[in-house]
């Protein structure tokens, strides 16, 4: 009797290379630079839509508006969702938005959340994060990383940020570091099991990896400067989006992000001329304590830059798990990405709403955390924090 050869599954080996340093984002000399911070509204407005509410607000209306918005961003995902935050050109406020959204989903969920800097080159992600070094960087994970990890032994090499989130940087801010696609794609799919929510902070487009993220992560935000000539550049991504394949259109939002008390746009029309195929179009307010830079303090923020950072939110994480208008299951495969990527698109079409399950992270301890229910406004907890993710490697 033939006695059958038994199949060897070879065992990942980590690639050994030199431990990183921290390094500061931001050299000692130039804290003299920063200014405290100020409130994203003024006092005036701030009064002024106190009396406002006082007159004719709506506190029905408001509850409900707060509580189906809390909804969407908590609701539950299968696997991990991934969202890739973009634009057609720097200033564009791209990293501004990405953090607001990690920012948003570690407020409000209960899983896993991460943040991932996937534009290397002086990236101001970790700056918005409240980053004061960083040490390890996507490159330097995607060497180290392998299934046999827990979620316990990945934050350390992570950095924590406010509200329970964590942060990979792209680098540690040297004038020329490449990210390349084979590092990327180790990073995302190996981090995916992790983390329910993780948020990419790409390079500007037709960079190669955020071209490949346009179409291999779940939902899209493609940032606009609320100008006429960032609308117009933006309808032009739509338009090549569109044409690379039409189902993505339904999972993309584009911010009208206003860096000025006055851009000049009718917003009207600009969210007329790029709702396209799909696509929804969100404003971004001005708000003064996002324009003077540095680390996002929520509780210096405007309310209406909260509102409209949590409808951000609610609507990116609804195109993630196909709850958008209009999406309908179809058999349908995701294009290749351009630029020679090569890869398909993941599954962007899970099961319809109602059927998901909450996501559970690998860990030591047993199953995730059940997402919470529609509501007020959850504390992440997900996870339990390392001793410090500069202390070296976990052990």
């Amino acid at each position: 009797m033939h006695t059958p050869t038994p199949v060897h599954t070879p065992t990942p080996v980590r690639r050994s290379g030199p431990t990183p340093v921290s390094v500061p984002l931001m050299p000692p000399e130039l804290d003299a630079l920063r200014s405290k911070p100020r409130h994203g509204e003024s006092v005036a407005q701030r009064a002024g839509r106190a009396v406002r509410r006082a007159i004719a607000s709506s506190p029905a209306a408001e509850t409900a508006s707060v509580t189906q918005t809390a909804y969407a961003i908590q609701q539950p995902v299968t696997t991990g969702r991934q969202i890739a935050v973009s634009s057609i050109r720097g200033g564009a406020g791209k990293s501004t938005v990405a953090a607001l959204l990690a920012l948003t989903y570690a407020h409000y969920r209960a899983d896993p959340v991460l943040a991932i800097e996937a534009d290397p080159a002086l990236g101001t992600l970790p700056h918005r994060l409240g980053a004061r070094e960083v040490r390890w960087s996507g490159t330097d994970l995607a060497q180290i990383v392998d299934p046999s990890m827990l979620i316990t032994d990945l934050t350390g090499y992570l950095i924590p940020f406010p509200g329970g989130g964590w942060l990979l940087p792209g680098s540690q801010g040297a004038i020329g570091t490449r990210l390349d696609l084979d590092t990327y794609r180790v990073v995302m799919t190996s981090l995916r099991r992790y983390f329910a929510t993780t948020v990419v902070d790409c390079e500007t487009l037709p960079a190669e990896v955020a071209r490949t993220a346009l179409v291999t992560t779940q939902a899209r935000v493609l940032v606009s400067p609320a100008t006429p000539e960032g609308v117009a550049a933006t309808r032009s991504v739509l338009d090549w989006v569109g044409g690379l394949h039409p189902g993505m259109l339904p999972t993309t939002v584009v911010v009208l992000s206003h860096v000025s008390p006055d851009s000049g746009l009718e917003l009207r029309k600009a969210t007329e001329h790029l709702g396209i195929g799909g696509a929804t179009v969100l404003p971004l307010p001005y708000d003064r304590h996002l324009a003077a830079g540095g680390a996002i303090r929520t509780e210096l923020l405007g309310e209406r830059t909260l509102q409209a950072a949590a409808r951000i939110a609610a609507e990116a994480m609804n195109r993630a798990v196909s709850r958008g208008p209009g999406r309908q299951r179809t058999g349908r495969t995701a294009p290749e990405a351009p630029g020679g990527a090569g890869r398909p698109a993941p599954d962007a079409h899970p099961s319809a709403a109602g059927h998901a399950t909450p996501y559970a992270a690998p860990s030591a301890s047993g199953p995730g955390h059940p997402a919470p229910g529609p509501g007020s406004p959850m504390p992440y907890g997900g996870h339990p924090a390392p001793a410090h993710p500069h202390d070296g490697a976990p052990r």
